[in-house]
């Protein structure tokens, strides 16, 4: 067995050297084909042998190396090549395009203390002005595509010396997505990725024959762990491809995992839906999806209802409904947690909903409103559990509480954060059990099988309920074909208010059309859930943030409106509510945001205990 993941990587190279490792896909210049570029084993070894010797003359051993790529086999390439010169390998995503991409950036320069940084040709401008910007101008960057293949030619990989990793040096740092929180990197260590590697393996039942691959960015723990470093670990072909590439065209993801005979791979909730809202009846006709056999859904909670929709729609191409492979993991954890048994139909439970919102898992009572609850499976590779946040008694089987997890997948802890690491990595329970990672997702257990039904802190209490915003979330969206996106989160003046903002496909602005749609969406919320939605907003797609991963940033979203940052095509607001706006929006800047102002309104506790957990999903 390989003492670290550097070993297993050399084995591979060398073993397979004349085998494809991976296909990185990219559309034809005529943009309706795709085309490959392929990178076998042996130039794989070869390109991260000769960064890793660059690495090694600089005295990168245990320094933290930026990785900013848009190119994929220069991401492989500079990833391997950190972990081979015994660098601490940070992937990020370029600093292009979006602000908070760029701010992103910024904050982990600073935040991992970085020596060095490498990227291709295409970001080098933009990522030296930004370190001058931030005033990291000492950090050296490379352009590896430009660099001779960064340390010159043919054969300077002789310069390699073997680091003498230990199990439990750190590999890399993985960022978490933000979607609660502010950025955190974890420490993933080398017996962390092999051992998060083999329960993936167990899970899914992954061998060399399986074709991996998907379209998540490498900087996000999915496409990192999942799609780029499983197919090396098995020594099987891996099929990449970018997230702007599945974006504005959906349809070349599927069209991928046909040509390509992608077996195993998927991807968040929201790459469904898209598939559903965007691709068209004559494409299907196109597609062969038969030997798509695990179509990873890595969604907290997992949309029963998207799984249907898609099943039903991708019937024709040859998608089968017990393909879909419901499952949980988070970056803390490296990657995958839970998992169900592939082939198999992931188990559904319709509970009832007020019982829910007391953190119980019940039949529906005759005539009550219900909730599909879909499991993410067993354990693999670790201990979980289900747990009380405030006393932190573990909680009997059908008991919504934190999920807390152990194992050798559980990262060491957050860079830098000690303080931080206590609390959510060494968590001890209520009968002295240790050692736990504290998740922050709330979940419960059912015959062995983890059912995840929300996150901690973004739960609302409202006149003493709890209610979970994805589920009002997901009630609006069905009230108007026009409705996108949507985000729901809950504001506190005299009292708590909800707060919905829903995006809208609509180039129109007719006022009346909109505050007909407005009306519509108070209506919903009040039927559903018997509460009042005093406080919608209409707003244009690609409003709503979200991290890397698809999943909401409803923190976000909270504080953008009270700091009048949202910019909607129509809107209904309480008056107090307004005026709890316009006094946030007029507040010094540094009372906003984490601090005293408006962020304090979300850490409130649930009415068993106070949501402390730091953990981010993945």
């Amino acid at each position: 067995m390989p003492r670290n993941f550097t070993e297993l990587a050399l084995q591979r190279m060398e073993e397979l050297s004349g085998e494809t490792a991976y296909q990185f896909v990219k559309a034809a210049p005529d943009g309706e084909r795709l085309e490959a570029d392929s990178l076998t084993y042996g130039e794989l070894g070869r390109r991260a042998l000769r960064l890793a010797a660059w690495l090694q003359e600089r005295g990168c051993h245990g320094q933290r190396v930026l990785i900013l790529h848009t190119d994929g086999q220069e991401f492989a390439s500079s990833f391997l090549g950190c972990l081979l010169a015994g660098a601490v390998a940070v992937p990020a995503p370029p600093p292009s395009g979006a602000r908070q991409n760029v701010e992103r950036v910024a904050n982990i320069v600073r935040d991992a203390a970085v020596s060095y940084l490498m990227t291709d040709s295409a970001n080098a401008s933009s990522v030296s002005q930004l370190l001058a910007n931030i005033g990291h101008s000492e950090v050296v960057c490379l352009a590896t595509d430009r660099a001779g293949r960064a340390a010159g030619s043919e054969g300077a990989e002789t310069g390699w010396h073997d680091p003498g990793l230990y199990p439990d040096d750190v590999a890399y740092l993985q960022y978490t997505s933000g979607s609660v929180s502010e950025p955190k990197g974890v420490m993933v260590t080398h017996r962390n990725m092999l051992a998060n590697q083999k329960a993936i393996h167990q899970a899914m039942r992954t061998g060399p024959d399986s074709v991996v691959g998907g379209w998540l960015p490498f900087h996000h723990d999915m496409g990192l762990a999942g799609h780029l470093l499983h197919p090396l670990w098995l020594g099987s072909r891996g099929v990449l491809m970018s997230p702007i590439t599945f974006v504005k065209r959906p349809a070349r993801w599927l069209s991928m995992v046909d040509t390509y005979g992608i077996t195993t791979g998927g991807g968040p909730n929201l790459g469904y839906e898209l598939c559903l809202r965007r691709i068209r009846d004559e494409q299907i006709d196109q597609l062969d999806l038969s030997r798509w056999e695990t179509a990873v859904n890595g969604a907290e909670p997992v949309r029963a209802e998207t799984m249907d929709a898609f099943a039903q729609r991708f019937a024709p191409a040859g998608f089968r409904r017990s393909a879909f492979y419901p499952c949980y993991g988070l970056a803390e954890a490296t990657l995958l947690v839970t998992g169900g048994v592939p082939g198999e139909p992931a188990r559904e439970r319709t509970v009832d909903a007020g019982e829910l919102e007391h953190h119980r898992m019940r039949e529906v009572r005759t005539g009550a409103a219900g909730r599909t609850l879909v499991s993410s499976g067993m354990p693999h590779g670790c201990e979980v559990r289900v747990v009380d946040p405030e006393s932190h008694a573990q909680l009997p089987s059908g008991r919504v509480g934190e999920v807390w997890v152990r194992g050798d997948s559980v990262g060491h802890g957050y860079w830098n954060r000690p303080l931080e690491n206590t609390h959510a990595f060494r968590a001890t329970t209520s009968d002295g059990s240790t050692g736990f990672l504290r998740t922050g997702d709330l979940g419960v257990l059912d015959g062995g099988e983890l059912f995840v039904t929300g996150r901690l802190k973004d739960v609302m209490i409202i006149a003493g309920r709890n209610l979970y915003p994805q589920d009002i979330e997901r009630s609006v969206q069905r009230v108007s074909a026009l409705f996108g996106s949507s985000a729901a989160f809950a504001v506190e003046s005299d009292r708590d208010h909800v707060v919905v903002v829903q995006e809208v496909r609509t180039s129109r602005d007719f006022d009346a059309e909109l505050a007909s749609l407005a009306a519509a969406v108070q209506k919903c919320v009040a039927k559903e859930f018997e509460v009042a939605a005093e406080n919608v907003l209409l707003v244009r797609p690609g409003t709503v943030r979200r991290t890397t991963s698809g999943k909401l940033q409803r923190r976000a979203m909270r504080r953008m409106f009270l700091e009048g940052q949202i910019q909607p095509l129509h809107e209904v607001v309480a008056p107090d509510v307004r005026k709890l706006v316009e006094a946030a929006a007029g507040a010094p800047k540094a009372t906003r945001g984490g601090g005293p102002g408006p962020e304090r309104p979300a850490a409130r506790p649930l009415t068993y205990g106070n949501g402390s957990g730091t953990g981010e999903p993945a």
